[in-house]
């Protein structure tokens, strides 16, 4: 499966006339192929970008099968101008390569002659502020858990279920994880509602779960591009100081962690897991 990875936005750039520069990059997920364009902000639309995925098409020689998104500021326009190039637009947090790339040429432009100065982040995107998810979906029970790499990746991710978004690229094995590290994650013992619930998480598309300690301490799950939702509230000291080892495992972990959907304990059925990273 051949991937993009594209970003079009501003930069810290402005061209002589003192108008914002932005720039389209696209790159493939092994960073084999890249393309990149610039122009004034008053030039960039979707015939123009239509114009620079038609001469990266030319330039790559093969079409991808998705390109992947992660700003929303260009998600819409760049849906537009793929449309009649048949090329599958999705939006996507998981822009490794991109991502990488992006944080190497913002210290490379303060060098360039258009550099503006101003402050940049290449990597920020506004969040929302968290919502609580619908109450009629919530489970029995859930806890903070953890999985050995080979459990997980040999063992649970080939149960019969519904619900499974394991990138190969999160593998713990395939992240060069020992097959004894733990991988933590959240489970959900969910009942008759595990499978809306499952449904309703599909829908989302997860991306990270954060336990965040406070008055009440509460576990955060980003989903989308911006979406944010609270996943639960609780303030037991034995379930914080479970959150607390979830985070630190997460870092060992090189931030991957999981968030499964069963619809009880009994080890017997599964409704859905998600494998994310940080």
């Amino acid at each position: 499966m051949v991937i993009w990875e594209v970003d079009c936005y501003r930069r810290p750039l402005r061209d002589a006339a003192g108008q914002s520069l932005w720039e389209l990059l696209v790159c493939d997920r092994p960073f084999q192929f890249t393309y990149g364009a610039t122009a004034p902000q008053s030039a960039v639309n979707s015939d123009w970008l239509r114009q620079q995925l038609t001469m990266a098409l030319q330039k790559s020689g093969q079409s991808p099968d998705e390109i992947r998104v992660f700003r929303p500021q260009c998600l819409s326009l760049l849906q537009v101008a793929a449309e009649p190039l048949s090329l599958p637009v999705v939006p996507s947090r998981t822009t490794p390569t991109l991502k990488r790339w992006l944080v190497q040429r913002s210290q490379w432009y303060p060098a360039q002659p258009e550099y503006s100065g101003e402050p940049y982040d290449p990597l920020a995107v506004e969040q929302l502020a968290p919502v609580p998810m619908p109450e009629n979906l919530w489970g029995d029970q859930w806890r903070f858990g953890s999985l050995s790499a080979q459990d997980l990746q040999e063992s649970l991710i080939y149960e019969p279920m519904p619900f499974q978004v394991v990138p190969a690229d999160f593998l713990p094995l395939n992240l060069g994880l020992p097959s004894t590290a733990a991988i933590p994650g959240v489970i959900i013992d969910a009942g008759r509602r595990s499978l809306p619930l499952a449904q309703w998480l599909q829908e989302q598309q997860p991306a990270t779960l954060t336990y965040i300690p406070g008055a009440p301490d509460g576990v955060i799950l980003a989903a989308g591009l911006v979406d944010r939702w609270v996943l639960t509230t609780f303030e037991d000291p034995q379930v914080a100081a479970a959150g607390q080892q979830f985070n630190e495992r997460q870092q060992q972990a090189h931030g991957l962690h999981f968030l499964l959907v069963r619809p009880d304990d009994s080890g017997m059925t599964f409704t859905g897991i998600w494998l994310l990273r940080l």
